[in-house]
């Protein structure tokens, strides 16, 4: 029998890095997605087709983590390909780059694909406990905000824990975002040792932004529950001046989240691990949006027009 599923990408609007700790954060499934497909082979082990299409060398240097990642769900939903193989193609709209969940999209679509293809019949909580290990492959300790924005999709409010405390946040429609890619593939897990590291160095330091970053996620939660984007937006801006300084911001990041402010955006920051990856800006209405997404195209980036608050289920 054959499989398929789908997986949403994601745009962390508060608090990534931070949530690590937890400290809440708030996370959005964007209107992109990766479709995943399986079909058992005739031979033994494992073979992948990625068609995804991605930021350049960002297939080549996932790779390893890839294998690693698929290897773990397997494990996890127990399915043993030395005795009876599988074909795994990935394909899809979400384009795949650091900082758009692109590995907790596929890590979803796979768990999806293969529960429908061996029968199954997992819940959405338990392929999101599947995607969750299948994301330590690329991430060494994810913190589970982008398998779960990826399984669930809408707009949540994220505490990790144990268990992750999830709150839906709902919005009456979908708001529009322009995301732009600097075209810099992150480790991932090599920027969250780094802020691990220099948090140990300068605990006082780092706690005072910590306490700052959850008074933020607290005054957006309510902002977004009001519809009140102006402030939304000039939270976003807070949220990544924090994130500048505790050194997860680059160069491109921060010059794209300047040009889509100048343009007109409520707010702007870097979205998921830094250091390279995506940025994302408030743009509601289509007309703000193409004002900032031309913007920023202009100088030579690719940019992404979504939306944010995109449920699975409308």
């Amino acid at each position: 029998m054959k499989g398929e599923g789908i997986g949403f990408g994601k745009a962390i609007l508060f608090n990534e890095h931070f949530v690590v700790y937890g400290v809440p954060a708030i996370v959005s499934a964007i209107g992109k997605y990766t479709v995943a497909k399986v079909e058992p082979l005739s031979t033994t082990g494992m073979n992948l087709d990625d068609k995804r299409g991605a930021t350049p060398r960002y297939k080549e240097d996932k790779l390893e983590q890839q294998k690693d990642s698929i290897n773990r769900i397997l494990k996890a939903m127990n399915i043993d390909t030395s005795k009876k193989g599988v074909k795994i193609l990935l394909e899809g709209n979400l384009y795949a780059a650091s900082g758009i969940g692109a590995s907790a999209a596929s890590c979803v679509a796979i768990a999806r694909a293969l529960s429908q293809c061996f029968n199954l019949n997992l819940s959405d909580d338990e392929i999101n406990n599947v995607a969750f290990e299948g994301e330590k492959g690329y991430h060494g300790t994810p913190s589970g905000i982008d398998n779960t924005a990826a399984t669930f999709g809408g707009l949540i409010w994220f505490k990790k824990g144990e268990p992750n405390i999830m709150d839906r946040i709902i919005l009456p429609a979908p708001v529009e975002v322009v995301m732009g890619n600097t075209g810099k593939v992150a480790d991932t897990s090599a920027v969250v040792a780094g802020v691990k590291e220099r948090k140990e160095k300068n605990p006082t330091k780092y706690n005072e932004i910590f306490d700052r970053a959850e008074n933020i996620a607290f005054l957006a939660k309510r902002s977004l529950q009001d519809e009140d984007y102006e402030s939304v937006g000039k939270l976003m801006n807070e949220n990544h001046k924090l994130l500048q300084q505790v050194e997860v911001s680059s160069n491109e990041l921060d010059f794209m989240v300047e040009v889509a402010r100048d343009n007109g955006a409520l707010g702007a920051k870097l979205t998921g691990g830094g250091k390279g990856g995506n940025m994302i800006a408030l743009t509601p209405g289509k007309d703000l949006q193409e004002q900032v997404a031309t913007a920023i195209e202009k100088e030579g980036f690719e940019v992404l027009k979504t939306t944010i608050g995109v449920s699975r289920r409308g």
